[in-house]
């Protein structure tokens, strides 16, 4: 069962969610919240799996809910479900240890599969925001990426996780199984001195103005 907490201040939206994630098989809304004000004391009694989170909160921002998040609940995934798709709140989304991006006018159905996705090892984006991201990848210095030693199928790797795919689809793409993608990430992780998908993509995008 994929646990899923909503943390989104309109309310009719709010509860469409809810009612999405409780009538999928193996999925279940264990909080739903309009602000980040008892977030930690919510998560901790509910334990979601995955956050959907908005980014423009009353209070207290989701770029800042992330950091909450991540920083006390190292395993809980954040997807951000927002209107805004400029490059500064993508990126500083992404920075804060969000590990996806949906905009507001995804389809119900892409709403469940980021989800899965997310749960699989995936890294969903809504294509524009993953073009966004991609591009900032494609503008980086090519000594930057060389810094960090990774090579030419370590950096597809990584183009591939910051284009939403799941190990599954990157194995299939690559014609390799999923130990051996499972082991290039690994080198990834350990030659950019991260833990996650997100700070990897973190850790290349800081090295970009936005």
């Amino acid at each position: 069962m994929i646990k899923v907490a909503i943390v989104e201040d309109n309310t009719a939206l709010r509860l469409s969610l809810e009612q999405l994630f409780n009538r999928t098989e193996d999925m279940q809304c264990v909080a739903s919240l309009s602000n980040l004000l008892n977030v930690i004391s919510e998560f901790q009694r509910s334990a979601p799996h995955i956050v959907l989170m908005d980014i423009g909160l009353p209070s207290i921002s989701g770029i800042e809910g992330v950091r909450t998040v991540k920083s006390n609940f190292e395993n809980i995934q954040v997807l951000m479900f927002t209107v805004f798709e400029d490059d500064e709140k993508i990126f500083d989304a992404i920075r804060a240890g969000a590990s996806g991006y949906l905009l507001k006018k995804t389809p119900p159905e892409e709403i469940l599969q980021a989800v899965k996705e997310l749960v699989e090892g995936g890294a969903p984006m809504s294509p524009s925001i993953a073009r966004k991201v991609i591009q900032a990848f494609q503008s980086q210095p090519s000594s930057v990426m060389t810094d960090y030693q990774l090579t030419g199928r370590e950096k597809e790797i990584l183009y591939s996780l910051v284009d939403g795919l799941s190990y599954k689809k990157i194995a299939e793409k690559y014609f390799v199984s999923i130990s051996t993608i499972r082991t290039h990430i690994s080198n990834i992780y350990q030659k950019l001195h991260v833990n996650s998908k997100s700070q990897a993509v973190a850790k290349v995008l800081q090295n970009k103005s936005v």
